[in-house]
């Protein structure tokens, strides 16, 4: 059974337990109210509504719940109306209304920490409620004792995951509308290249969720613990893999205007990171038309995709602006927003952080911090820290444009001084390009990682090779063949 299987199993077996609960506990009073009713007719409705009631009563004090009724009173008149009731009497087993629908949501909270792999918060949530041991002599819902059992026995069955096997995808911004990219414009050939569409992108979540993918957090794969760092601890079910999700230049830049893709990143109704897009007739829209909003989505469906509420990893340059707003410095003269822009800006870095997203940089005008001159490196780096992440935020990631490492595959050290200098500002972890399936390098103060780009160039590359070759770098995560747009100019060539 696939993982998405498993999901809607246990949400459908959760819901089915509780009505079965309910009806049964329902069905001595049923019957008896039928019973009579067919021997004495419409005349003794009152008194089956008595007797109900009384069995009601007694089902009560056996469970220490017990309280004084009178029949002939209020409960008593709403047996004798319409059945329907005012919402105030007791559910069948004893338990007022309010207890059970309060109970029914924390089964819900629970279930949903433990749906992303949380199970100690989700035993904690439940064991820490004021339902826990409220019965009768310290007694417990038995809904509850079966969600502590279920969730304790599945902990037990957690593997830890080599950190070393933890493969890292990155993607550019999504092109929405692929009629307006692939235009035969000058920009066409760079987006059939480095961008993937909104539907490729949604195929490629469906199958590498089929596949028993997990996203998690670069902070989980490693964490720096007294100038030190250390490796974390992942834990999932048998069958899951954990995987690291980046999306690079989240700036739309103003060559992206007209051409499919969103126009800015915004907050939701929903307090969810959204993005506006300007549609055919000049209005704005706001809704899913980007990876974040799209991912957010994904997970609100399928929340055993997150490890504990993990997102992607957002990287952002500087020299336009981030987010779709012109924040860079030299706009401030320019645009008439620009004081606005930076606020706005800064509220959506935030709601990002809020919802579990980490914030990368991208360096500050994508340049090859390998190469270009050290002078021209530190400047790079500075503007990043004075436009960028005084808006952000302290970070401590960065993503290398072009995936260009400031070494090759040895262990970074303090001989390294672009490396020593990115420390120096605080970055930590370190993500270059590599098509390998995974590579990891865990060094004593810092984390690096390869990236796989999932865009229609390397898609086309495995494409090209044919099935079984051993060229293919996809077939892990998703075949290429059942993924690539129709719609994209052949073949993908890199220029």
């Amino acid at each position: 059974m696939s993982s998405q299987s498993k999901t809607n199993s246990f949400r459908k077996k959760k819901i089915m337990r509780r009505k079965r609960d309910r009806l049964i506990g329902q069905l001595p009073y049923y019957l008896i109210g039928l019973l009579i009713i067919g021997l004495l007719g419409g005349a003794a409705y009152k008194a089956s509504g008595k007797i109900a009631m009384a069995l009601e009563s007694r089902e009560k004090e056996k469970s220490g719940k017990a309280e004084d009724q009178n029949p002939d009173g209020a409960g008593a008149s709403a047996a004798e109306g319409d059945g329907s009731g005012d919402g105030s009497e007791a559910a069948s087993d004893g338990t007022e209304p309010e207890t059970e629908s309060s109970i029914d949501a924390l089964l819900d909270q629970a279930w949903l920490l433990a749906a992303g792999y949380d199970y100690d918060a989700a035993i904690d949530l439940l064991t820490s409620s004021e339902f826990y041991g409220a019965g009768e002599n310290g007694t417990t819902d038995s809904r509850i004792n079966s969600a502590i059992s279920e969730y304790t026995h599945t902990r037990e069955s957690l593997q830890p995951v080599e950190i070393t096997e933890i493969t890292h995808v990155f993607f550019h911004s999504l092109v929405m509308d692929e009629a307006k990219a692939f235009d035969g414009d000058a920009d066409e050939s760079g987006y059939n290249q480095v961008m993937t569409t909104k539907d490729e992108f949604l195929k490629i979540l469906d199958s590498m969720y089929a596949k028993g993918y997990v996203l998690v957090r670069l902070h989980d794969i490693a964490t720096m613990q007294d100038g030190r760092m250390v490796k974390g601890q992942i834990l999932l079910p048998p069958g899951r893999k954990a995987c690291v999700m980046s999306q690079d230049d989240v700036c739309y830049y103003e060559y992206m205007e007209d051409d499919g893709f969103a126009r800015r990143m915004v907050i939701g109704d929903d307090g969810k990171p959204a993005c506006e897009m300007v549609l055919d007739d000049g209005t704005v829209s706001v809704g899913s038309y980007d990876l974040v909003p799209l991912l957010e989505d994904f997970i609100l469906q399928h929340p055993d995709f997150s490890y504990k509420g993990a997102r992607a990893v957002i990287a952002l340059t500087g020299y336009q602006g981030i987010l779709g707003y012109r924040t860079a410095e030299s706009y401030r003269d320019t645009n008439p927003n620009f004081a606005a822009d930076c606020q706005a800006a800064s509220a959506v870095a935030k709601c990002l952080r809020d919802n579990g997203w980490e914030l990368a940089s991208h360096s500050w005008g994508h340049r090859d911090l390998g190469t270009i001159s050290y002078q021209k490196f530190k400047t790079d780096c500075d503007k990043w820290e004075n436009e960028v992440e005084t808006l952000i935020g302290p970070t401590d990631i960065i993503l290398y444009p072009f995936g260009a490492d400031v070494s090759d595959w040895h262990a970074y050290n303090s001989a390294n001084d672009r490396f020593m200098y990115m420390k120096s500002l605080g970055f930590d972890y370190f993500c270059n390009v590599d098509s390998s399936q995974y590579w990891v390098q865990l060094g004593d103060n810092y984390i690096r990682q390869g990236r796989r780009n999932l865009d229609g160039y390397r898609m086309w590359m495995d494409i090209a090779a044919g099935e079984g070759s051993s060229s293919r770098k996809l077939d892990d995560l998703f075949k290429a063949e059942d993924v690539f747009s129709s719609n994209r100019p052949t073949p993908v060539e890199w220029k």
